[in-house]
């Protein structure tokens, strides 16, 4: 675990050294405390739920995951320094966990400086924050799993506009892929891509519903995400 933890500090720090992590942060922020501040005036409710559950939000955070992680592998690949990372004495599962263990410290830091909300509507009504602690851990299992996916785009190509678009695309496509599943409801194939939905397992937490099948979902999305990226850096080495 050494190895890892020493490739995402050098990831954390090329970060912070350059405005991408500001930047995205504060875009982020922007748009969850604008869309917040309106969804309170409209429904008159001091709730977390709304803007957690917004369809603003959910393509905020796949945006916000492919800009982050579309310079992970691809910039290395772009510049040739994968080349030399590749000869270093790091494992290939330790380079893509510790570049993904970086991006998911960043989106952490970004949650957790968000918590401002909850605190401001605790001040102003009587919000559920047990119903608001399970929606902002389901929004971390999805963010984490976000992430794992542009880990794994990042792979795939040395143009880092192509790895944002390949994990914008893929993130779309599951959240989409529910709608699909819901015009052949109670048949396999329509119960089986409702259950593929990136955000179908996520509105249990947003009622404060923690289901480990939903947990398990996240888990294994990015398990198969790091791993596909793992294969795909293996391949590089081989050529």
């Amino acid at each position: 675990m050494r190895n890892v933890w020493t490739v995402a500090r050098r990831e954390l720090y090329a970060y912070f050294s350059s405005p991408i992590a500001y930047v995205t942060m504060a875009a982020f922020l922007a748009v969850m405390g604008l869309l917040s501040w309106l969804l309170i005036i409209y429904s008159q409710q001091a709730v977390m739920g709304y803007t957690l559950g917004s369809p603003w939000i959910f393509f905020t955070l796949i945006l916000y995951a492919a800009v982050v992680t579309m310079r992970l592998l691809a910039e290395e690949q772009r510049s040739g320094t994968i080349e030399l990372v590749l000869t270093a004495p790091v494992h290939d599962w330790e380079l893509i966990v510790g570049k993904y263990l970086a991006s998911l410290i960043l989106f952490l830091a970004m949650v957790v400086i968000s918590l401002y909300q909850p605190y401001i509507l605790a001040r102003l009504g009587n919000p559920d924050l047990g119903a608001a602690a399970s929606g902002y851990l389901g929004f971390i299992l999805v963010g984490a799993a976000l992430l794992a996916i542009g880990t794994l785009t990042s792979t795939l190509t040395r143009n880092q506009v192509v790895a944002a678009i390949l994990s914008v695309a893929i993130g779309v496509a599951l959240w989409l892929v529910e709608f699909v599943g819901s015009r052949s409801p109670g048949t396999f194939t329509g119960d089986f891509l409702t259950q593929l939905g990136l955000f179908a397992h996520y509105f249990d937490f947003l009622d404060g519903i923690i289901d480990t099948q939903h947990i398990v979902y996240y888990l294994s999305l990015v398990a198969a995400s790091l791993f596909l990226a793992t294969r795909v850096l293996e391949t590089r080495r081989w050529r």
